[in-house]
């Protein structure tokens, strides 16, 4: 069994993921080809919003929007720490320091009522310019914007949603990608819109960073490339990667409601035995990832070795929360920094989720679980 099934995704879209492909091969124009303006506009269509810059990462998506910014040294951006790590990894890189916010025990996500402690705090000490915050959607469910947004505008902050694993969430009519002021996803193949390689992109409604978004992505480019007006990274996405993105996001909305039917199933099966995820009334998940919370990290243990010796794969999102890694040990964080989110690290578990899991399968690995 597969933890994410691309092969069966692959056969269903074979003819068309080939032509495309084919199609790149034949015009030579690998780099920056007609294909990466095809997907910008349909991508930025099927979110809402006024621009999309397509680039060669999830990261790169994050990144570009903070030196879009001109977000640096002083600076303090706040974010969750139960996270991947190119979530802040991307402020360090910068020179500005990351404020890590501990998240809401049921949903995963960054809590916006310890967020305002922690932007009151870092307002009251001085020593930072509280600039940005970075709600993540953690598992494919939007973090609580409603809320993060009041935030933003009362004390002057900018909001950039990492959408990773949120492409095709929602609350209610409006999707991932348009909260906040600027917004990034990844196409990393295991995404639920995902290409054949790295990709990413960025969306937002202001014209001027999307200009200098654009700028940004070739090496800081002018009217020609070569002419340098700032500095920018080499950020630009692959044709042949458009390509394919653009042959899965004429299934993606199908796949979405396969996905949310595997999800169903498997909270109708799993909830008397574990904690399933909760979705809040309104919201929409994407399901990048279906994980359950265990007692404890033995009872864990002994759920994913029982699902290995029957050959289901497991995966643990995330291990070792980013204030405990060894990369922020600068920042002078302790055990006991962040606890909800230490706690879930040692209880959670995510199980095989993909649109092609069948009602047999999510039954059979369901019925393992005691």
């Amino acid at each position: 069994m597969q933890f994410i099934d691309l092969k069966k995704q692959y056969q269903r879209i074979k003819e068309d993921i080939d032509a495309r492909i084919h199609k790149v091969l034949e015009s030579g124009l690998f780099i920056m080809g007609p294909e990466i303006t095809e997907l910008e506009e349909k991508l930025a269509d099927y979110v809402g919003v006024k621009y999309c810059v397509a680039c060669s990462s999830g990261t790169d998506a994050l990144i570009m929007p903070l030196m879009a910014l001109g977000i640096g040294k002083g600076d303090a951006v706040f974010t969750t720490p139960f996270t991947f790590i190119a979530t802040a990894e991307v402020i360090s890189l910068l020179g500005a320091t990351p404020i890590f916010v501990d998240i809401d025990s049921d949903t995963f996500n960054i809590s916006p009522v310890l967020l305002e402690k922690e932007i009151i705090k870092v307002i009251d000490e001085k020593n930072l310019s509280p600039r940005v915050i970075i709600p993540v959607d953690l598992f494919g469910l939007p973090a609580n914007y409603p809320e993060i947004e009041k935030l933003a505008k009362k004390y002057n902050l900018v909001v950039l949603e990492d959408a990773a694993q949120g492409f095709g969430g929602r609350i209610g009519s409006r999707k991932a990608c348009s909260f906040g002021d600027i917004s990034a996803t990844s196409f990393f193949p295991a995404k639920p819109l995902g290409c054949y390689g790295d990709g990413g992109a960025v969306f937002t409604n202001n014209e001027d960073i999307y200009e200098t978004l654009k700028s940004i992505r070739i090496h800081g480019q002018g009217k020609d490339r070569y002419e340098n007006i700032r500095i920018g990274i080499n950020g630009r996405l692959d044709s042949i990667q458009a390509a394919v993105l653009l042959a899965k996001l004429s299934i993606f909305d199908d796949e979405l409601e396969k996905r949310n039917l595997v999800a169903a199933r498997y909270s109708k099966n799993l909830s008397s035995k574990l904690k399933t995820p909760y979705i809040p009334y309104g919201y929409y998940s994407c399901w990048a990832q279906y994980s359950v919370l265990t007692n404890n990290t033995e009872n864990r243990n002994k759920i994913q070795l029982k699902l290995k010796q029957n050959n289901i794969p497991t995966a643990v999102y995330y291990p070792i929360p980013l204030h405990l890694q060894k990369a922020f040990a600068y920042l002078g964080y302790q055990v006991g920094s962040y606890p909800i989110s230490e706690n879930i690290a040692q209880r959670i578990f995510s199980l095989p989720m993909h649109p092609y899991l069948n009602e047999d399968e999510i039954d059979f690995i369901s019925n393992l679980i005691e």
